[in-house]
C-alpha cells in the first residue's frame, strides 16, 4: 500500500491536475449551465437534448489531432508544442464566454448555438493537448500512468463539479441573470489561462518535433506520417481484430452514463429542486465525493489492474442509474438526492480513471495526441452524438423517468461482455 500511494507524491500530478479543471470547465459552459438557461427560458426536453448534439465534436476531434502531435503555433510557439495549443484555444473560449454574455435568447437562438459549437471546438481542440501533455509528461511508467488518470479525473471533476456549482448560485442571486453568470465564467477561463503559462513543457515534446522535422523531406511524407501513420501502427500494433474490438468496448462502456448525464439537470429541475439546490447537491457535493474516489480508484487500479478497475466500474455505473429510478419515483427529497449523488460521484470517478489509465496505455508515445484523441473520441461519442437523443427517449416515454433511468442501467451490460472477451489482452497492457 505505501509503495501504491508513494505514486501520488509526483510533482507533475500538481500540473495534471490543473490541467484537469481546465478540460472539465468548458463542459459546464455548454453543458450544465447552458441546459439550465435554456430550461428556464421554457424550452422542451427534445429541444435542450437536441442542444447537446454540439459535443459531437468532441467526438470527431481525432480527425485535426495529428496536427496537434506536428505543428507548434505561431506566436505562442514558444511555450512549446503542447502549451502553445492549449492556451490559444483557452484565449476563444474566453472570447466565446463574454460573446454569449451579450446574447438576448428570445431572439438570438441561433447565435447562441453557434457560440456553444465554437467552444466545443476550441475544447475538444484543447483536451488533445492536454491529454497528449499528460502522456508525454508521464513517459512509460504504467503505475504512475495510473495516478496521474486519477489526478486528472479529479482535476476535470474540479473544473465541472467544484466551479461548475458557481454559475447555479449566481444565477439565483437578485438582480443577476444567465448573462452576467457567463462574464463571469469568461473570466474564470482567463485564470485557467495564467496557470497554463507558467505551467512546465514535457522534454519529450520538444524532441519528438525535432525528430518529425528531421525525417519529413517532402509534403507526401508528411502528411503519411501526420493523418495515416497513428491510426496504421495501432491496428498492426494490436491486429485488426482486436483493435476493433477494442474501440467497440471503448465506445459502449459510458453510453448509459451518457444518456443519463444529458437529461440529469432537466431531472432535477422537473422533480422540484431550484438551481441553488442542484448547485450545492448535483456540484459541490458530487465535486468532494469524485475527488475522494478518484484517487480511491487510481489505488485501486494500480494495486489490482486496471481489468478489475473497468469491470467494478461497469456494475457500478448500472447500480448508480438505478438510484435515479429510485429517486424518480420519490420526488424531491433532499437526502436521496444526496445519496445519489454521492453513488453517482463514486462510479463516475472509478469509470473514469480506469478507462483514462486504460486509453493511456493503448497509445503509442510517438503519436501520442492522435491516438489517445481517436479512443476518448469514441468514449465521449455516446455522451455526444447518441445522448443528444435523451430528450426524445424521455419524451417518447410520456416523461417516465424511472423507466428512462433503468434502461441506461441495461445499457452497459454489452461493453461488460467485451470486457470479459478482452480479458487477456488488457492483461498484457498492464505487465
Amino acid at each position: 500500500m505505501t509503495h501504491t500511494l508513494a505514486h501520488f507524491r509526483d510533482k507533475r500530478l500538481v500540473t495534471i491536475f490543473c490541467f484537469g479543471i481546465a478540460s472539465g470547465f468548458p463542459w459546464i459552459l455548454i453543458g450544465s449551465a447552458l441546459s439550465a438557461w435554456l430550461k428556464d427560458e421554457g424550452l422542451s426536453r427534445s429541444a435542450i437534448g437536441l442542444f447537446g448534439l454540439i459535443f459531437s465534436v468532441y467526438s470527431v476531434n481525432f480527425l485535426w489531432s495529428p496536427f496537434i502531435d506536428k505543428i507548434v503555433l505561431p506566436f505562442v510557439g514558444r511555450l512549446g508544442r503542447r502549451r502553445s495549443w492549449i492556451v490559444s484555444m483557452q484565449a476563444l473560449i474566453c472570447c466565446c464566454c463574454l460573446l454569449i454574455a451579450t446574447l438576448d435568447l428570445s431572439s438570438q437562438l441561433y447565435w447562441l448555438a453557434f457560440l456553444g459549437l465554437c467552444i466545443a471546438i476550441f475544447s475538444a481542440t484543447q483536451d488533445i493537448a492536454i491529454d497528449a501533455y499528460r502522456i508525454d509528461i508521464i513517459g512509460g511508467d504504467k503505475e504512475a500512468m495510473a495516478a496521474s488518470s486519477s489526478m486528472a479525473t479529479a482535476g476535470w471533476w474540479t473544473g465541472y463539479g467544484g466551479l461548475g456549482a458557481i454559475p447555479f448560485f449566481i444565477a439565483d442571486l437578485p438582480g443577476w441573470g444567465w448573462q452576467t453568470v457567463y462574464v463571469v465564467l469568461g473570466i474564470m477561463v482567463a485564470v485557467l489561462m495564467a496557470f497554463t503559462l507558467i505551467s512546465p513543457e514535457p522534454t519529450s515534446s520538444q524532441t519528438t518535433v525535432f525528430q518529425a522535422s528531421k525525417r519529413t523531406s517532402t509534403l507526401s511524407n508528411w502528411l503519411f506520417d501526420t493523418l495515416i501513420m497513428p491510426f496504421k501502427e495501432f491496428f498492426t500494433r494490436n491486429g485488426v481484430s482486436v483493435a476493433l474490438t477494442l474501440l467497440l468496448f471503448i465506445f459502449s462502456f459510458k453510453i448509459g452514463e451518457a444518456f443519463l448525464g444529458r437529461m440529469s439537470i432537466v431531472f432535477y429541475k422537473e422533480i422540484g429542486f431550484s438551481n441553488s439546490e442542484i448547485g450545492a447537491y448535483s456540484k459541490l457535493i458530487n465535486w468532494w465525493v469524485t475527488i475522494v474516489f478518484a484517487v480511491i480508484g487510481g489505488a485501486f487500479t494500480i494495486r489490482f489492474g486496471i481489468y478489475r478497475g473497468l469491470m467494478v466500474a461497469g456494475i457500478a455505473m448500472a447500480a448508480s442509474n438505478l438510484m435515479f429510478a429510485w429517486m424518480a419515483q420519490v420526488g424531491p427529497d433532499p437526502s436521496l438526492f444526496i445519496a445519489t449523488v454521492i453513488v453517482d460521484g463514486f462510479t463516475a470517478a472509478w469509470s473514469t480513471v480506469a478507462m483514462v489509465a486504460f486509453i493511456s496505455l493503448l497509445c503509442n508515445h510517438t503519436f501520442s495526441a492522435t491516438q489517445y484523441a481517436l479512443m476518448a473520441s469514441l468514449s465521449v461519442l455516446g455522451r455526444t452524438v447518441l445522448a443528444g437523443t435523451s430528450g426524445i427517449m424521455v419524451d417518447a416515454l410520456d416523461g417516465n423517468w424511472s423507466v428512462f433511468f433503468v434502461i441506461t442501467a441495461i445499457m452497459v451490460i454489452p461493453a461488460l461482455i467485451l470486457l470479459r472477451h478482452l480479458r487477456s489482452r488488457v492483461a498484457v497492457l498492464a505487465d
